[in-house]
C-alpha cells in the first residue's frame, strides 16, 4: 500500500506550487479569456432574437401528453432552434437518447439500400462503428441493410485529404459524412471555414450529395454553425453544448426540411415523423438551456485553454495548442502513462459536485470497443459539458477534457491533479517558481 504522504513529500510546498502554476497560466491567458467572454454577446443576441421572433412565452413551457401531435410548444422550440442554427427546420426531441442516436436516426432516415456513404474525416467516433457496421453484426447496421461504406483517412497532420476526396467524388455518393470534433482522435477539430470549404467542394462535384455534419461539441464555439455554411443536415446532443448543462436528455437534427423529416421518420415511424414525440413538461429547461449555452460554452472554452496551458507549460504534448484555432470544447493531453491518466481522472472526479468519493475505474461502455476511464460527477449523467475527463485506456494514453460551467471549477481540478501527480511521483516538482 502506498503511503499517503511519502517520506520527503512537502505537502504545503506542493500545494503552493500548484496554486502558483495554475494562477500564473490563468493570468497569462487573460487576454484570450476576455475574447472568449466578448464572443458571448453575438451568440446570445442570436438566441434572444430567435426567442423574440417566435414570441416565446411561459405558455410554451407546457407540454401535451400522448403522441405529441399538434404540440404548439414543441413547434416553437423547433423553430427557435432552427433560427439559432441557421437551418430550414430543426427537430429537438427528448426521445433521442444521445448524440449518437440523433446521428444514427439521420443516417438511417436518409440512406436507402444501394446508397453510398462516404466518411471523409477518417474513422468515425467509436460509438458509430456499430451503427455503420464496422464492428458487430446482426443488429441491422447500415452495411447489413445494403448501404456501401467508404472512408477517407486523414492526412498525417490530421486534415482532410482533399485529393482523395475529389477522386472519391468522381463516383456518385448519396451522403458525405463530416465529423466536426476530434472525438478520441489526436487531430485538429474542423473549423467552420474547413466545413464550408468541404461542403462547397462536395456540392460542386456532386450537387445532389448530402453533406451531413456530426456537430457534437462544436455548437456556439464559433460565430456560425455548419447549416449556415453549406451543410445539408447536422445532428447533436442536448446534454452537451446547446443544453446549457441543464437539459436532462435529448438531441436534435437540423437542416433541410425534407432531410429532417426523414430523420424523424426513423425516430418515430413513417407517417408520424416530425409530428410525434412529447416534451414531458421539460420545454422550460430546453429554452433556458439554450439561453444559458453561450455563456456556459465560453466558460468551457476558457477552461480548455487553461488545461492546455497548464499541461503544455509542463512539457506535455497537447491538441490543440494555445496557438491553434479552437473549433470545439475538447482539449486533449498526451500523457504516455496509464498511471498519470488514472491519477488525473481521480483528481477530477474528487473535485466533482456529484460522486466526488468515487474512484474512476476502467470499464466497458456500450458502443465502445476499448475500456474507458471516465471522470465526471455531473448533475446530468453523461453531460460532458458540465466538466469531464475521459480516455480509452490504450497507448499513448491521451486524456480528453471537455466542458466546464465555470473556470474556477476547472482551476480547482487542475491544482488537485498537479498535487496528486507530484504525490504519486509521476511529476517532478520544479525547484524554482
Amino acid at each position: 500500500m502506498q503511503e499517503l504522504h511519502p517520506r520527503g513529500f512537502d505537502e504545503e510546498r506542493v500545494h503552493d506550487w500548484a496554486t502558483y502554476h495554475v494562477a500564473s497560466i490563468s493570468r497569462r491567458l487573460q487576454p484570450l479569456a476576455n475574447k472568449r467572454t466578448e464572443a458571448v454577446l453575438p451568440r446570445l443576441e442570436k438566441v434572444l432574437k430567435a426567442f423574440a421572433t417566435e414570441r416565446v412565452s411561459t405558455q410554451h413551457f407546457a407540454s401535451v401528453t400522448g403522441c405529441g401531435h399538434g404540440d404548439q410548444s414543441k413547434e416553437v422550440v423547433d423553430r427557435v432552434f432552427a433560427r439559432v442554427l441557421g437551418a430550414e427546420k430543426a427537430a429537438v426531441r427528448l426521445q433521442f437518447v444521445s448524440g449518437t442516436h440523433a446521428i444514427a436516426a439521420a443516417l438511417f432516415g436518409v440512406l436507402r439500400p444501394g446508397d453510398r456513404l462516404l466518411v471523409i474525416t477518417g474513422r468515425p467516433y467509436e460509438t458509430l462503428e456499430e451503427v455503420i457496421g464496422l464492428r458487430g453484426s446482426g443488429q441491422g447496421s447500415l452495411i447489413e441493410l445494403g448501404i456501401s461504406y467508404e472512408e477517407i483517412p486523414l492526412l498525417q497532420e490530421g486534415t482532410v485529404d482533399v485529393a482523395l476526396l475529389d477522386k472519391a467524388l468522381d463516383t456518385t455518393r448519396r451522403l458525405v459524412f463530416i465529423q466536426r470534433s476530434c472525438g478520441y482522435s489526436w487531430r485538429p477539430s474542423l473549423s467552420i471555414v474547413d466545413i464550408e470549404d468541404l461542403c462547397k467542394r462536395v456540392h460542386k462535384k456532386q450537387p445532389n450529395a448530402i453533406c451531413f455534419v456530426d456537430n457534437c461539441y462544436g455548437e456556439f464555439v464559433e460565430s456560425k454553425e455548419p447549416t449556415e455554411v453549406g451543410a445539408d443536415l447536422i445532428a447533436g446532443s442536448l446534454i452537451k453544448n446547446l443544453g446549457g448543462t441543464i437539459v436532462p436528455t435529448g438531441g436534435y437534427v437540423a437542416g433541410r426540411a425534407d432531410l429532417v423529416e426523414k430523420a424523424c421518420c426513423r425516430l418515430t415511424a413513417p407517417g408520424i415523423g416530425f409530428e410525434g414525440g412529447i416534451s414531458f413538461d421539460l420545454n422550460r429547461l430546453i429554452f433556458q438551456g439554450l439561453f444559458l449555452a453561450p455563456q456556459m460554452i465560453a466558460e468551457a472554452l476558457i477552461g480548455a485553454d487553461l488545461v492546455c496551458g497548464v499541461f503544455q507549460e509542463l512539457g506535455f504534448e497537447v491538441q490543440p495548442s494555445l496557438s491553434d484555432h479552437r473549433a470545439d470544447l475538447i482539449q486533449a493531453v498526451r500523457l504516455d502513462d496509464p498511471d498519470k491518466l488514472r491519477v488525473i481522472c481521480r483528481a477530477f472526479q474528487s473535485c466533482s459536485p456529484v460522486g466526488s468519493y468515487l474512484d474512476p475505474c476502467p470499464a466497458q461502455m456500450p458502443g465502445y470497443e476499448n475500456e474507458l476511464i471516465m471522470a465526471g460527477g455531473t448533475f446530468v449523467d453523461g453531460s460532458t459539458s458540465e466538466f469531464s475527463a475521459d480516455a480509452p485506456l490504450t497507448p499513448p494514453y491521451n486524456l480528453f477534457v471537455q466542458g466546464g460551467t465555470h473556470r474556477t471549477h476547472i482551476k480547482m481540478a487542475l491544482k488537485k491533479s498537479l498535487v496528486d501527480l507530484v504525490k504519486a511521483k509521476l511529476l517532478d516538482l520544479p525547484q524554482t517558481g
